[in-house]
């Protein structure tokens, strides 16, 4: 009997350095992956970069020039607009203080 106890020990211990050496064979590969990771996200971004198509500076002006007539437009309404509320709320303002 006392032979098999030191059997089973040799394993036990032959089984906790194995699992020792995953674990850390473990942590070595996830301290590894994660450059990995950083990695390919990058290649993976300048790849997708590459299938954009970028508009042509004609069109870039063009577009920018729409929208900033259109905030120039909207800012002269959005002005009048306000100079008009204004001065109708002037005259009921008046209305009401000349009684």
């Amino acid at each position: 009997m006392p032979k098999k106890n030191i059997k089973e020990s040799k394993t036990t211990k032959k089984s906790e350095d194995k699992t020792k050496d995953s674990k850390q064979s473990k942590a070595k590969d996830s301290k590894k992956k994660q450059p990995n990771k950083v990695v390919k996200y990058f290649k993976d971004l300048r790849s997708e970069f590459k299938k954009v198509v970028w508009p042509s500076k004609k069109k870039v002006i063009n577009n920018t020039s729409v929208v900033l007539g259109s905030i120039v437009i909207m800012g002269i309404f959005v002005g009048l607009l306000d100079t008009g509320l204004f001065k109708l709320l002037q005259l009921i303002l008046s209305l009401g203080t000349a009684e």
